[in-house]
Parts: C-alpha cells; structure tokens; sequence
C-alpha cells in the first residue's frame, strides 16, 4: 500500500476569500430550494396551505338562497376559487355585465334566453354547464284551476321576449289563449287570435307583485321572483312540464364569454353545481326544479340551434 500524501501545513493568518465566497453561494442555494420547495408544496395543496386563491365573480338572481353558501363553501375548499356572487334583479344586465367582463360567469337564463340575447345583442355568451329546468307557473290566489277565472280577468305575463313567449305558451296549454299557428317560443301578444282573459305584459319583477296587490286575477311568475315574493305552491293553477323533452331550450345554465368556454377553473365550478352538497341544499330550496347534468358540448350544441331560430324569428 502507497504511503498516504503528506498535506501541506495550514496557511495561517484569515481564512482564504474564495472559500468564504463559495460558503455563501452555497447557503444561498440551499435557502432557494427550500423556498421553492415551500412554495411548490403550497400550490399543491391550495388554499388549506395558505396557498393565494384565485377569485371568480358569478352574477345571480338569487343569492339569498341558502344553496349558495354550500357552493361558495365547497368552491374555497375543494376548488381553492373564492367566488363572489352579485346578485341582479333585472334580467337585462347580467349579460351585459359579463360581456363587459364585471363577471367572470353568470348563471341565471336558460338556453332560450341567451340564444335570443346573443343574436339581439350580436354577442357570443357561451354555456359551460347546466342547473336545472325550472316550471314556469301560472299562480292565482282565488281560484284553483285556469277554468275558474271570470270572463276578461286581467293575467300578467313577463313582457321581457323569451319569457313572453313562454308564458303565452302555458296560458294556451291552460286553455285561456289561442296563438297563431300553435304559437312558438317567440311568440308575442300580437299572436293571440283568441282569449278568455285580458293579457297584461309587465316587468318579470312585478307579476308577483300584481298578483298580491289584487290587481290581476292571476299571474305567470319566473320562479325567482316567486320565492322572493313567498308566493306558496298551493297557489299555482297550472305550469308547464320541465321534465319533459321539449323543455330542453329552458335548461339554465352557467355563462361565460366565448373566450372563457375551456377555461379549467370555470368548467369545474360549472361541474360542482352537481355535487351531492349542493344538490342536497338546492332541492331543499327550490324543490319545484327538476336538475340537469348536461355537458358543455350538449348546451353549446342546443345554444347553436335555438339561435339558428331565433334569426329566423327576427327576419
């Protein structure tokens, strides 16, 4: 065996200033690692880490209700988003708003309703996940069946265009109004080619309020302003079917600019309308809904056709 190396005597007097150098190069590079390594590990576990989350504004017409607190709940929790909603009473400026990007999402129309407001406003507002189909009702506080209401009694019916339509379309099916060719989801009073009550058009956000005022009979109410307005069910004289096949175009739905549709973050806050939390306390609200779980691609498909009718309305 070689003999060991002799190693040369230690310099005496400070310590080399290369190696002081390297000493804190290497310190610091230790502190990064773990810095990034901190930073990695919070990231991957969001908001329960500490982790920044990422703030998300939906536009509603019904904060009040309860269901939304599980939402908004579950949304910090599993999703890491802290949603905002803003609550909108008038049908006509949520659209807007999101266009002009003071939301990120809404979620308050159907299909038809947005169908109608893209080709109105020349916009491209798309649906990237489904709520529910939800009844529109005909409610009156006197009498129990459409066929008990006098002679010339005075009916309100939302004057805002989709909604018209459908209202139209249920007194038709009551047995209260005749409508031109059968009527359609665009129909307007004008298509009324016979009636047994007087059709008065008012504010969605004042049918509710005739009825109780005593100045109508009876009122078709989007199911909103009903629950604001603690309209009972037992006053509902009749409603459409919103399990049925037909009722497709009035899914509602949650809206994003066109821009947005593929957008992970508000696909998945699309997606957690559906979980079993929320459904729970959504059927606890409003138990009249009947929920829809449809894919983006299906709402995005049906949006496409319903404003392939609408065009040809407006024409």
């Amino acid at each position: 065996m070689s003999a060991a190396p002799v190693l040369p005597a230690k310099p005496k007097g400070k310590r080399p200033i290369g190696w002081i150098i390297a000493a804190v190069v290497v310190v610091v590079a230790i502190a990064v690692a773990v810095v990034v390594g901190a930073v990695r590990a919070g990231g991957s576990e969001g908001a329960a880490s500490g982790g920044a989350q990422k703030t998300v504004k939906i536009g509603v017409s019904d904060k009040s209700l309860g269901y939304w607190s599980t939402y908004t709940k579950l949304a910090k929790e599993r999703l890491g988003v802290d949603v905002q909603l803003t609550n909108f009473s008038d049908y006509s400026l949520p659209n807007p708003a999101l266009k002009d990007g003071q939301l990120d999402i809404n979620q308050f129309q159907h299909i038809q309703y947005l169908a109608d407001y893209n080709v109105s406003s020349d916009d491209d507002l798309q649906p990237i996940g489904s709520t529910a189909v939800y009844p529109l009702p005909l409610y009156a506080t006197k009498y129990s069946k459409p066929a008990e209401l006098p002679a010339n009694a005075a009916v309100a019916i939302p004057n805002d265009a989709i909604n018209q339509a459908r209202a139209l379309l249920i007194l038709q099916a009551a047995k209260l109004v005749e409508l031109k060719d059968g009527g359609s989801a665009f129909s307007t009073t004008t298509d009324i080619t016979s009636s047994k009550v007087d059709v008065q058009p008012l504010d969605a956000s004042q049918t509710a309020n005739a009825l109780q005022q005593g100045s109508v009979a009876a009122a078709v109410v989007n199911n909103n302003f009903a629950t604001a307005a603690n309209l009972p069910t037992s006053d509902i004289i009749y409603q459409d079917d919103p399990a049925s096949a037909s009722a497709a175009p009035y899914v509602n739905v949650f809206a994003v600019r066109a821009a947005d549709k593929d957008d992970k973050t508000y696909l998945d806050l699309a997606k957690l309308f559906q979980d079993d939390a929320v459904q729970k306390a959504f059927k606890k609200d409003l138990p009249e809904a009947v929920s829809r779980d449809e894919s983006a691609t299906k709402l995005q498909d049906e949006l496409a056709k319903v404003e392939q009718d609408a065009k040809a309305a407006k024409q």
